[in-house]
Order: C-alpha cells, then structure tokens, then sequence
C-alpha cells in the first residue's frame, strides 16, 4: 500500500499523451474541457443525456442471490431457499423477493459482473463512490490525499444553475461500525470547499424541516443582505484581507449559506409536507422511503446528483448483520426487511419519475460496494465478497430492459462482461455531459483525471 502522505495520483503516461492531443482545453477547473466534450460527443447520442444523477447506495453490500442474480441451478447450498421469479422482460428473472421490481424490470438495465476482487467496506466502497481504488494504508479515517467523492467531482464541473447546491447525502453520510466516518464521500485533496452538502435527517418525521434554511423571525432577508454587504465593506477595507484565502474562503462559504437561505426553490424541496399523502404512502413511510421522495423533490429544484444511503437502524452499530451486511439469519433479513423495503420504494421512484416527465432526463444507479459469499457461514449469513456482484441502471441515457454481463454457474465470478466501478465512474461522467476523458484541477492547479474506466458502451442507448 502507497503512503498516504504521498499525492494518491499521479500522471499516467497515457494521461499525458491524452492531455498533449486534447490541448489546454481539456483540463477543466470549475467547467468541464472543450477537449474532452469533443472526444464525449464523437462516442454517441447518448453523451449529456442526463441533467441530474439519483445515486442509491445499498450500504452494506446486498447478496446477489436474494436480488438480481439468483442462480436456481446451483447446489442448495449456494442457490439458497428463495426461488427466482420472471420480469416483464422476457427470459430475465430476479428474485422472488422482488415482485415489484420484477414488474417493471422494461424500465431498468441489470448489471450483473461488477468486479473489484475487494471484500472490504472501506477501500471497496470508496472505489465505488470515487472512481479509483483505494491506494492509501488506513481506510478507517479520512485523509487530506484520500481522492473526492463522484459528487464533489459533479459540484466542480457541473453546478447546479438553479439551487445553491449541487451535490447533497441524504439521511446520512457512509458511517462504519463504532460510527466511523468513511474516506471517498468527501471532497478529499480537493478540499472540504467541494464537499457534497451533508443533510442528516429523518424524513418520516412529523413537520420534517432542515435546521438553518429559516431566518429567525427578527431578521428578515433585507437585513441579512444588508449585514453581508456592511461586511464585505469592512474587509474591503482590510489589506490582509484581500490577499488571504483562508478570508476568501469564509466570504464564499458565507455567500453559499446566504445564498441557500434566500432560494425559495432550496428550501420548497425539502417540504415533504406538501406532498399528498397518497404519493408519501406510495414511497412508503420508511427513511429509506422518504429519503427517495425527497430526492425525487430535489432533482426537480435542480440539484445535479443526490447520494441517498441506506439508513441505519436503531442498534445496529452493534448488530452482526447492519444494513445489507448479512453476516448472520441472511435469509430472514432479506425476506423481512432489507428486500420489502427497497421493493417497495425502488419501483415507486422509477414510477414516480417516469410518469413526471424526470425519467429521460434522470440517471438512476443502485448499487453498493460488494456482493456476498456463495456459501453460507455457520450463523447462517452471506459475508464479504468483492469478485461479482449486480447493480441497476435506469433513466437518462440507459438502454433499458436488458441484462449486462453475467456471472458463472455459482455467482461467484464474473464469466463474461467485467464491469469495474471505475467503468460506472466513467458511465455517468458520460451521461452528465463532463466527459469520463475530462480532467480537473486540485488546490496545487494540478489536473487529474476523472476516471481511468470507460463508460458501459452496452448499457447506453
């Protein structure tokens, strides 16, 4: 393992090369390069096809078998008790716990050969929601190399032109077990100027609001602005002020904290409340549920990407088997609560979206950071495994309706189609309309390349 003291990223020969062809152009600050737009558009139609990006991430790692992949012909020991059940495509099965999903499997491209070999939350998860493997020694805490999350990549090269916000985590950021918060959700070398904003909430909440997008009632907006303008005149005056970035950051993070506070459009997004209760009880009243409503809300107000974690439950810091972590009882725990929930809210929000006029214009990707094991253990779960698993495609730019790759006659390896997460990096860079070839630039004004994988030709349509 690299020193994490060490730049994580340095400039691959081919990265050179490319850059030299490309020219200038293609190395991208706060927009994305002309270059690698040129090299994107020449691929296909399907380049930009997305103005935003629902990503769902089924924390823990879900059991192939009991979703996407079940394989009815293996030895009991490895198929498990659940039976596979058809789709409305025809020929593709999922499994049986899954009925909803099944019905509208038109509307979804299965993958089913992600790889990264990586049986580990940490360094799996973070190639998952960066790009890039994990090159560091210590995944247990955060570091000022550690690569930034796909969101902060998006808030960079694709801000949002409608809300003062453009990449959000809803309920709650990737906590691992005693309440770790994991590196590859922030923005890493970049700096925290481009971390994802960070709303832990709890949608299912009576009156659910977000603390601090409300003024208090004594200081209506006229007198906030007035207050930022007196400010901005006294450093202004300041000499030290005008050549300090430590003062330049404060005056853009003040102006973003004014800016979220006076956008009606911001705070409307997050008032559930107005929801009819007909569409909350579709989503189902579960913070996982509620969490995709919301999200649903906030792609409409114009936000780029919403990363929504499966939320944790009460006492499950402690449990053997949190969140689609199946250590033990996997097959209760997927038929009970992990696969009811998410069959449930999953469909309601490709419904939801579909029926809104947001589908075509919105890319869906479920997914988490490994699969499990082909035997079970003695505690009757699924652990860690990193060779294969599945994940879903829908929305903008997606070739629905079809399966992608496959694993072997035990879902233990990929047979054909390998898929990395870099590869899914690179799939949605291309459907936003950045590039999965564009470049960006670190506090030093060094570029960096998005990703080393290259979009899913198969999955774009």
């Amino acid at each position: 393992m690299h020193d994490t003291t060490r730049s994580p990223i340095g400039m691959s020969r081919r990265d050179a090369l490319h850059m030299s062809a490309l020219g200038a152009g293609s190395l991208v600050g706060a927009t994305w390069g002309d270059g690698a737009r040129a090299s994107e558009t020449a691929t296909g139609r399907t380049f930009g096809r997305a103005k935003s990006l629902l990503f769902l991430w089924l924390a823990g790692g879900p059991s192939q078998y009991e979703t996407f992949d079940p394989k009815p012909d293996a030895p009991a020991e490895i198929r498990g008790i659940f039976k596979p059940t058809a789709t409305n495509v025809p020929g593709v099965h999922i499994c049986e716990l899954l009925p909803r999903t099944a019905r509208m499997a038109d509307k979804l491209c299965i993958v089913r050969s992600m790889s990264t070999g990586d049986p580990n939350h940490e360094s799996g998860g973070y190639w998952v929601t960066t790009g890039h493997p994990y090159r560091g020694s210590d995944m247990r805490a955060t570091h000022p190399a550690d690569w930034p999350a796909f969101g902060s990549v998006v808030k960079m090269l694709k801000p949002s032109r409608t809300v003062p916000f453009s990449a959000v985590v809803l309920p709650e950021p990737i906590i691992a077990n005693p309440g770790v918060f994991l590196p590859g959700q922030n923005g890493g070398f970049l700096g925290p100027r481009w971390d994802p904003e960070f709303f832990r909430c709890d949608p299912t909440v009576p009156g659910f609001r977000i603390e601090g997008f409300d003024l208090p009632p004594d200081l209506p907006a006229g007198r906030l602005d007035g207050r930022h303008a007196l400010a901005q005149q006294l450093d202004g005056r300041t000499p030290w002020a005008k050549n300090s970035e430590a003062a330049r950051q404060q005056e853009r993070t003040v102006r973003e904290a004014i800016g979220i506070v006076n956008s009606t459009a911001a705070r409307d997004a997050f008032r559930l409340d107005r929801e009819p209760a007909t569409v909350r009880d579709r989503y189902g009243r579960t913070k996982w549920g509620q969490s995709l409503l919301l999200a649903r809300r906030l792609v409409e107000a114009g936000v780029r990407m919403v990363f929504v974690n499966w939320p944790r439950e009460p006492g499950d810091m402690s449990a053997g088997n949190p969140l689609w972590d199946t250590h033990s009882n996997n097959n209760a725990r997927m038929k009970d609560v992990l696969c009811p929930q998410f069959d449930h809210s999953f469909p309601a929000l490709i419904e939801d979206l579909n029926q809104r006029g947001l589908l075509d214009e919105t890319l869906v990707v479920a997914v988490g950071e490994m699969g499990r094991t082909p035997t079970f253990n003695p505690q009757g779960g699924r652990d860690h495994w990193g060779n294969v698993w599945s994940f879903l495609l829908a929305g903008a730019g997606i070739r629905t309706g079809q399966v992608i790759g496959a694993s072997d006659r035990r879902g233990a390896e990929v047979r054909d189609g390998k898929v990395t997460p870099s590869d899914l990096t690179a799939t949605m860079a291309h459907l936003l309309g950045i590039g999965h070839d564009a470049f960006f630039r670190d506090k030093a004004d060094r570029p960096h390349r998005i990703t080393d994988g290259d979009p899913i030709r198969t999955a774009l349509g």
